[in-house]
């Protein structure tokens, strides 16, 4: 009964919103308040920010569509794992803090390290349930 509930597609469909609702959030927030989202990558002294901006709409999105499709969830896991690696030493650089800023962004460095582990198990799955591979 268990399998049943974890392997239905429905379930397996909300988990995939579920789990990519972080990227597909962010990037669709970054692409409605376009210059907020620059004025983000500015803030992170990322250069030029309009580019990186928009690089990141692109990532969040097509990586959460592909893995919520379940078409090519690989691809789109990895590219989300990468963008998702890279935002530590970008972004979460704690090493380089002092204070309660060190704190919490180690904190949200050793989460993004989780949800890159939930990533890769969201391409295994995809992987062993799609119907092309039953």
């Amino acid at each position: 009964m268990i399998r049943a509930i974890l392997l239905n597609r429905a379930v397996l469909l909300l988990a995939r919103i579920l789990l990519t609702f972080p990227f597909w959030g962010s990037g669709l927030a970054k692409l409605i308040d376009f210059q907020g989202g620059v004025a983000e990558m500015a803030m992170f002294g990322l250069n030029p920010p309009v580019v990186f901006n928009i690089a990141t709409i692109i990532v969040q999105l097509a990586g959460s569509a592909l893995i919520i499709a379940n078409r090519s969830a690989w691809l789109g896991a990895g590219a989300l794992a990468v963008f998702t690696a890279l935002t530590i030493p970008l972004v979460h650089h704690f090493w380089s803090l002092e204070g309660p800023r060190a704190i919490v962004a180690f904190h949200t460095a050793t989460e993004h390290v989780g949800m890159i582990g939930a990533l890769i198990l969201a391409a295994i799955l995809a992987e062993l349930t799609h119907p092309s591979r039953r």
